[in-house]
């Protein structure tokens, strides 16, 4: 994390990180500061806070979903994610995104999918969506093949990498395991901006289907407990609500009604609770 010297700190009013060097010891690196003073008293306009929906389309919604796996992977087929491919188009579409299906994807091929969509000119959206579909484990993501890092695939998208979308907000829904612990829960009683440099970071968002470390569970009919409450809450609240206020009512939903039932010996009254990572840096809302 950075630190910014207030006025009445060091004479230099510069500003320092808290990076540590490789040999363990503290390492401060000054950074120039404009002046030791900062005014924080001027009001910002309300709607600087919002994400700019004044584009002519809202943008592209990638869906990526692995159903079958290369019997080498040993890993199963994920019965059911058509389901929640199908929720997810038909949910996106209708809130105005241009969405594209794509079924079974190796690693080569989501590299090669999302590179190619990163380098297009979003100029005219107002914003970027990813689903991703797929077995998983911590920090990676399965294509029909073998593992990739997530971040590899995101980070296509960062600020420095894809320039029209740079203040944009760029949303990704990730129905994963993330790991292979399981969560038998416990009982309660209760029921314009005049910005001109962001970080590349920026504007991101990211809709874990579980917390880190966790199993995500996926009805075989039905599909999955975070993609249903997801499809469901947006299609109840997307026009009133804004997107982290629908994402805690998602988090409501998986963690109070879904409970999984199954043969296997310790996995039957599992619960489970999605996981919203957040760099957005305004309120994003679906509609004006």
């Amino acid at each position: 994390s950075s630190s910014i010297m207030s006025a009445n700190g060091p004479a230099s009013g510069g500003v320092s990180t808290d990076a540590r060097r490789g040999d363990g010891e503290q390492s401060r690196l000054s950074l120039s500061s404009s002046g030791g003073h900062m005014d924080v008293d001027a009001k910002p306009p309300l709607h600087s806070f919002r994400y700019s929906l004044a584009f002519p389309n809202l943008g592209q919604c990638i869906i990526i979903n692995n159903k079958n796996f290369d019997e080498r992977t040993g890993m199963n087929v994920r019965n059911g994610t058509d389901v929640d491919a199908a929720n997810a188009m038909k949910v996106f579409s209708k809130l105005g995104y241009k969405v594209k299906l794509y079924n079974d994807q190796t690693v080569e091929q989501m590299k090669r999918v999302l590179t190619c969509v990163s380098k297009e000119d979003h100029s005219c959206c107002a914003s970027f969506v990813c689903v991703l579909l797929s077995h998983g484990d911590e920090g990676v993501f399965f294509g029909t093949d073998g593992s990739i890092e997530l971040k590899t695939l995101t980070s296509l998208f960062r600020g420095d990498r894809c320039k029209s979308l740079v203040g944009k907000p760029k949303l990704f829904f990730i129905q994963a395991c993330r790991g292979t612990e399981l969560d038998a829960g416990i009982e309660t009683d209760g029921v314009d901006d005049g910005i001109t440099k962001i970080p590349v970071e920026a504007d991101f968002l990211y809709a874990f289907s579980t917390a880190p470390g966790y199993y995500s569970w996926r009805n075989t009919m039905t599909g999955s407990w975070f993609i249903q409450s997801l499809c469901d809450m947006l299609s109840k609240y997307s026009k009133e609500l804004e997107l982290q206020h629908i994402m805690t009512r998602v988090n409501h939903k998986v963690a109070v009604e879904f409970e999984s039932v199954s043969n296997s010996p310790g996995f039957d009254a599992m619960k489970q609770i999605p996981c919203i990572v957040s760099m957005l840096t305004k309120e994003m809302y679906f509609s004006a």
